[in-house]
Protein backbone atom coordinates (compact mmCIF):
# COMPACT_ATOMS: atom_id res chain seq x y z
CA UNK A 1 0.00 0.00 0.00
CA UNK A 2 1.10 3.20 -1.39
CA UNK A 3 0.02 6.36 0.57
CA UNK A 4 2.11 9.08 -1.02
CA UNK A 5 4.98 9.35 -3.41
CA UNK A 6 7.54 12.47 -4.09
CA UNK A 7 8.60 10.82 -7.80
CA UNK A 8 6.83 12.11 -10.63
CA UNK A 9 7.31 9.60 -12.47
CA UNK A 10 5.70 7.22 -10.54
CA UNK A 11 3.14 4.86 -11.56
CA UNK A 12 0.90 3.51 -9.34
CA UNK A 13 -0.29 -0.25 -10.03
CA UNK A 14 -3.60 -1.77 -8.43
CA UNK A 15 -2.91 -5.47 -6.53
CA UNK A 16 -6.60 -5.74 -7.41
CA UNK A 17 -7.31 -7.67 -10.82
CA UNK A 18 -9.57 -6.51 -13.68
CA UNK A 19 -12.47 -8.29 -13.58
CA UNK A 20 -13.77 -8.88 -17.67
CA UNK A 21 -17.77 -8.54 -17.76
CA UNK A 22 -18.98 -12.54 -19.13
CA UNK A 23 -20.98 -12.86 -21.93
CA UNK A 24 -24.78 -13.00 -21.73
CA UNK A 25 -25.05 -16.55 -22.71
CA UNK A 26 -22.15 -17.61 -19.92
CA UNK A 27 -23.88 -15.25 -16.85
CA UNK A 28 -25.70 -17.42 -13.92
CA UNK A 29 -28.03 -15.12 -12.75
CA UNK A 30 -30.46 -16.33 -10.01
CA UNK A 31 -33.92 -14.14 -9.60
CA UNK A 32 -35.65 -14.31 -5.85
CA UNK A 33 -37.95 -12.67 -3.96
CA UNK A 34 -37.00 -11.22 -0.53
CA UNK A 35 -38.87 -9.52 2.43
CA UNK A 36 -36.81 -9.78 5.27
CA UNK A 37 -35.41 -6.98 6.43
CA UNK A 38 -36.65 -4.21 4.35
CA UNK A 39 -39.80 -3.09 6.62
CA UNK A 40 -42.21 -5.54 4.99
CA UNK A 41 -41.87 -4.40 1.78
CA UNK A 42 -41.24 -7.07 -1.21
CA UNK A 43 -37.83 -7.01 -3.29
CA UNK A 44 -36.68 -8.62 -6.31
CA UNK A 45 -33.15 -9.85 -6.10
CA UNK A 46 -30.98 -10.70 -9.04
CA UNK A 47 -27.54 -12.25 -8.03
CA UNK A 48 -24.98 -14.24 -9.85
CA UNK A 49 -23.89 -11.18 -12.21
CA UNK A 50 -20.02 -11.33 -12.93
CA UNK A 51 -18.38 -8.47 -14.65
CA UNK A 52 -17.33 -4.68 -14.38
CA UNK A 53 -19.56 -2.61 -12.28
CA UNK A 54 -20.48 0.02 -14.66
CA UNK A 55 -21.74 -3.45 -16.99
CA UNK A 56 -24.09 -3.83 -13.43
CA UNK A 57 -25.60 -0.65 -13.42
CA UNK A 58 -26.64 -0.44 -17.04
CA UNK A 59 -27.81 -3.85 -16.54
CA UNK A 60 -30.28 -2.51 -13.57
CA UNK A 61 -31.23 0.70 -15.01
CA UNK A 62 -32.42 -1.54 -18.07
CA UNK A 63 -34.56 -4.01 -15.76
CA UNK A 64 -35.70 -0.74 -13.65
CA UNK A 65 -36.86 0.71 -16.61
CA UNK A 66 -38.93 -1.89 -18.31
CA UNK A 67 -40.34 -2.59 -14.81
CA UNK A 68 -41.63 0.48 -14.11
CA UNK A 69 -40.11 0.20 -10.87
CA UNK A 70 -37.24 1.52 -8.44
CA UNK A 71 -34.17 -0.36 -7.42
CA UNK A 72 -30.39 0.08 -6.91
CA UNK A 73 -27.39 -2.26 -7.76
CA UNK A 74 -24.02 -3.17 -5.75
CA UNK A 75 -21.75 -5.85 -5.28
CA UNK A 76 -22.90 -8.23 -7.72
CA UNK A 77 -26.75 -7.65 -7.12
CA UNK A 78 -29.99 -5.65 -8.29
CA UNK A 79 -32.11 -5.53 -5.99
CA UNK A 80 -35.72 -4.00 -7.85
CA UNK A 81 -38.79 -3.00 -5.93
CA UNK A 82 -41.84 -4.81 -5.75
CA UNK A 83 -42.81 -8.15 -6.83
CA UNK A 84 -41.50 -8.64 -10.11
CA UNK A 85 -39.91 -11.93 -10.38
CA UNK A 86 -41.21 -13.63 -13.88
CA UNK A 87 -41.55 -10.39 -15.71
CA UNK A 88 -37.44 -10.11 -14.93
CA UNK A 89 -36.73 -13.76 -16.10
CA UNK A 90 -38.54 -12.82 -19.15
CA UNK A 91 -36.20 -9.53 -19.82
CA UNK A 92 -33.37 -11.57 -18.77
CA UNK A 93 -34.14 -14.67 -21.44
CA UNK A 94 -35.02 -11.72 -24.13
CA UNK A 95 -31.89 -10.02 -23.31
CA UNK A 96 -29.99 -13.24 -24.23
CA UNK A 97 -29.57 -14.37 -20.41
CA UNK A 98 -30.51 -17.92 -21.22
CA UNK A 99 -28.75 -19.97 -17.76
CA UNK A 100 -31.41 -17.63 -15.94
CA UNK A 101 -33.83 -19.23 -13.41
Amino acid sequence: MIVYSTNPDFNYESDEPQVETLAPERQKLRVSIERKGRGGKTATLVRGFVGTDDDLQALAKQLKTRCGTGGSAKDGEIIIQGEVRDKIVALLQSLGYTNTK
